[in-house]
């Protein structure tokens, strides 16, 4: 069923002053709208259930990407084509960037933002398992002020977030500590690009006295939010990486992973592939480097 355009109201704050008081005055009745690359697609379809649209496109605050000694801090507003193109992501926090080339087609690319693509609250969604091993944290900013959010703490069901009512995703910031680990990133989709994961595992660590160390892992698309698998995590932490570690942690990450059948995939497939994504990083972190694995 088409939509129906005098049903829907949108508004575009000039700044984001405006946009936070319009939130305040309305608490969870104005849905705010960056890209619109998800949202678009069920209005599209006459499926979109909000009918206030509030337009933060525009605001200078929630873009670019900040560089300190100790973080890098990103705009929600943020596009994937920038971060796939800024050359100090791409050094220091290369899953991020391999992620962003994942997402969608260049017309997507240059729309789509980080922002959004956490906000939507998709367990398949690209960027959220890079997040992850990143230890990122969120700022989210209202009319009463702003507080941090651990980003492993944003997720707290299917397409639900610890946002609150008249709270914006302001900013993401990935602390600048992961530079000397192997990076690792895989995503397993219908095709090479342009497909919904099916999939997905992020990881990192360093070998440490010939020890795993910092070690973090995280998953898509295969429980109701983007996975951090501390367990997993703790059975590679300060061990060699040997066949019986391998084995161990595989047993750890099929215990704490909840995947299920659906058009895409089956709940079997997305474990046994899973498994197989952590063994090859494990694998990986014991040899050389090769170019996609680390920075």
């Amino acid at each position: 069923m088409r939509p129906f355009l005098p049903d829907y109201e949108l508004v575009a704050p000039r700044t984001l002053g405006e946009a936070l008081g319009l939130l305040a005055r309305e608490p969870g009745v104005w849905r705010p709208i960056a890209g619109g690359t998800d949202l678009m697609v069920l209005f599209a379809a006459g499926a979109l259930p909000f009918r206030k649209l509030v337009s933060i496109q525009g605001i200078p605050e929630l873009s670019g990407i900040r560089v300190s000694a100790a973080a890098l801090t990103i705009g929600a507003l943020t596009t994937f084509a920038e971060i796939r193109r800024h050359p100090l992501l791409e050094r220091e926090f290369p899953s991020l960037s391999r992620a962003a080339s994942w997402t969608g087609a260049a017309a997507i690319q240059n729309r789509a933002t980080l922002g959004g693509n956490l906000v939507n609250a998709s367990p398949a969604a690209d960027s959220p398992p890079a997040l992850l091993v990143y230890d990122a944290e969120l700022e989210a900013v209202s009319a009463s002020g702003a507080r941090s959010i651990p980003y492993r703490d944003f997720h707290t069901g299917y397409k639900q977030t610890a946002l609150r009512p008249g709270e914006l995703l302001a900013a993401i910031r990935l602390p600048r500590h992961a530079r000397d680990c192997r990076h690792y990133i895989r995503k397993v989709g219908a095709r090479a690009v342009q497909a919904i994961a099916k999939v997905s595992l992020a990881a990192r660590a360093r070998l440490e006295d010939g020890a795993a160390a910092d070690v973090r892992i995280a998953c898509g698309s295969v429980a109701a939010i983007p996975l951090r698998c501390l367990q997993t995590e703790a059975a590679i932490e300060g061990r060699q990486v040997t066949p019986q570690v391998i084995q161990a942690a595989q047993a750890a990450l099929a215990g704490e992973i909840s995947p299920v059948d659906d058009l895409r995939s089956t709940a079997r497939y997305r474990r046994r592939v899973a498994l197989n994504l952590l063994a090859e990083f494990l694998e990986c972190l014991g040899r050389p480097a090769a170019p996609e694995y680390r920075a």
